[in-house]
């Protein structure tokens, strides 16, 4: 009985260690005229680039100005879906199934998509 009642108590330790944690998700869903898209925790719509490769950003300079990069700090670690990208610029950025996200500088309140579309359908709203 004492080995089960010890095996017991080791499990739930592990279990409940920051290593076994799942690791938040740092952006959320967001309702949209065109349904459910990510969006960061102000609410603003994530885009993805058709020009980026996987977890490599092809937008800097005036692209990222238009576009900011969706920001990950440098502790940030991938998990599930999410990776890190270390841009040109040295910034991290987070990236969702290896397509890094963007906001568009002229979508204005949360849940806009005016961004997707664009630049001959290189911009997209990015999907949960």
């Amino acid at each position: 009985m004492k080995s089960l009642i010890y095996v017991s108590a080791t499990a739930l330790m592990l279990a409940m260690s920051p290593a076994f944690a799942a690791a938040p998700h740092p952006a959320k869903v967001e309702k949209t005229a065109l349904g459910s898209v990510l969006a960061n925790q102000k609410g603003m719509t994530l885009y993805t680039f058709k020009r980026d490769a996987h977890d490599k950003s092809n937008c800097a300079g005036k692209c990222a100005v238009a576009w900011p990069p969706f920001a990950a700090p440098a502790s940030a670690k991938a998990g599930g879906h999410w990776s890190v990208v270390t841009r040109p610029d040295h910034m991290k950025q987070w990236a969702y199934k290896g397509r890094p996200l963007y906001t568009w500088k002229k979508d204005m309140k949360p849940g806009e998509t005016t961004g997707n579309g664009l630049l001959k359908g290189a911009w997209q709203v990015a999907r949960p």
